[in-house]
């Protein structure tokens, strides 16, 4: 098993950040918000650097609006380097908590990362021979898509699916490791 790394890549706020919802301001840094998709309301303390920004759009009412933004109110370019951060990180709430923007790696003979499992059963790869493997051999397999709670889940969390994927990997010399 594999441990999820965040690369601060910004798809969780992207994808899911468009149904977390401010309802009310309580301090400068301080929120209630509500997850439109489970109806949970959460409090959210907002890291200083990002405090007056966010509370200027809230009071303006840009962030009321999701055409306005791409993704969540809370999701912000990082100041110091290209990539993205989340301005609640330490209080982001359990649906973010949860999300896996890639739920396998696979690894060359080598050990090297040679691609990454994103959605259900896509892969993200430069490596064109383990994507001609994974198109023509993986893709297609079955797998039981309801976890033990009723819920959707990954692929990965089917045991005999994984099994089979790791046999036709390690047939071409590759090694899947479950991200959890």
């Amino acid at each position: 098993m594999a441990f999820f790394c965040c690369d601060n890549c910004g798809k969780c706020c992207t994808s899911l950040g468009i149904y977390i919802r401010i309802e009310r301001q309580l301090t400068e840094q301080d929120y209630y918000c509500k997850n439109d998709i489970t109806g949970e309301l959460f409090p959210v303390h907002v890291q200083p650097e990002f405090a007056r920004e966010i509370d200027e759009e809230y009071v303006s009412g840009i962030e009321s609006t999701t055409k306005s933004r791409n993704g969540c109110v809370f999701h912000r370019r990082n100041p110091e380097s290209p990539s993205f951060i989340c301005a609640i990180y330490p209080s982001r709430p359990q649906i973010c908590r949860d999300f896996r923007c890639y739920h396998m790696i696979i690894r060359n003979s080598g050990g090297d990362v040679a691609g990454k499992v994103v959605g259900k059963t896509d892969i993200q790869t430069s490596d064109a021979i383990l994507a001609r493997i994974w198109n023509a051999e993986v893709k297609l397999l079955p797998y039981n898509a309801i976890d033990g709670s009723g819920r959707t889940a990954s692929p990965c969390s089917d045991p005999s699916w994984l099994q089979q994927v790791s046999a036709i990997l390690a047939s071409h010399c590759y090694r899947c490791d479950p991200v959890t």
